[in-house]
């Protein structure tokens, strides 16, 4: 499986803490069948105002934390990306190479769980024209979204792809987040799944049961959401729906 949301590295966000996490965590990650994961740091985000995000920085971690794996027989693929913060400024990010996946092709956007500006369809649509799709995170959890889906099938049209959290599948991420993630999983609304992981405790990988309940719902086509899609966003593939 392939996990492209996620804060494994350490101490540079809100996720792992220490190299002794970011290795229970990749643990965790193996032992369900993941074999990449692309760590996303969140780019922009007022709650985090001074990251260095240097591709340097994360490959010099990267290669330390790879190191340590190494010696406990854990083969897993880091990749580094971002999940970027919605402003109106997106199309001037393009170039930043840690602000987008997959060679440039792909953008992972979240916004503020009790607001999403008006300015955003615009925003989103000057990306795909530019050549970079959209990827909305976690939708399931944003309070319009919860009151009624009927956005996510606008940008679904719009030509975005929809990334909802493993966490909020299986109920980790509170009961609305659970209840509108099935339901968007059921309406086909869902293209990809990921785990969002921040901690080795309550926000770990989790995407093996998620991918279980998905294919109770849509059979064989829940491969697409953990193999296929996120594989092709890796690679900066097109993605058809």
């Amino acid at each position: 499986m392939v996990d492209i949301h996620n804060h494994v590295l350490p101490n540079i966000d809100d996720g792992s803490k220490s190299i002794d996490m970011s290795i229970s965590m990749l643990e965790h990650a193996f032992d369900q069948g993941v074999s990449d994961v692309i760590n996303t740091v969140h780019f922009q985000h007022p709650l985090f105002p001074n990251i260095d995000y240097s591709i340097d920085r994360f490959k010099k971690i990267a290669k330390s934390l790879k190191s340590e794996l190494e010696k406990i027989d854990i083969s897993i693929n880091i990749h580094f990306g971002a999940e970027v913060f919605y402003q109106n400024n997106l199309l001037k990010l393009i170039d930043e190479p840690i602000a987008t996946l997959g060679n440039g092709k792909y953008m992972l956007i979240e916004f503020l769980p009790y607001h999403i500006p008006k300015s955003h369809k615009k925003t989103l649509f000057d990306l795909k024209m530019k050549g970079v799709t959209p990827i909305i995170a976690h939708p399931e959890r944003y309070k319009l979204v919860q009151n009624s889906i009927n956005i996510v099938y606008d940008w679904i049209n719009a030509g975005c792809v929809i990334q909802i959290d493993a966490g909020s599948v299986i109920g980790m991420l509170g009961k609305m987040a659970k209840k509108t993630s099935r339901l968007l999983i059921e309406e086909g609304c869902c293209h990809i799944l990921s785990s969002d992981a921040h901690n080795d405790s309550n926000r770990n990988f989790c995407i093996k049961d998620a991918y279980i309940y998905a294919k109770t719902i849509i059979g064989e086509d829940a491969d697409l959401l953990v193999f296929d899609h996120p594989r092709a966003v890796i690679k900066g593939d097109d993605l058809y729906f």
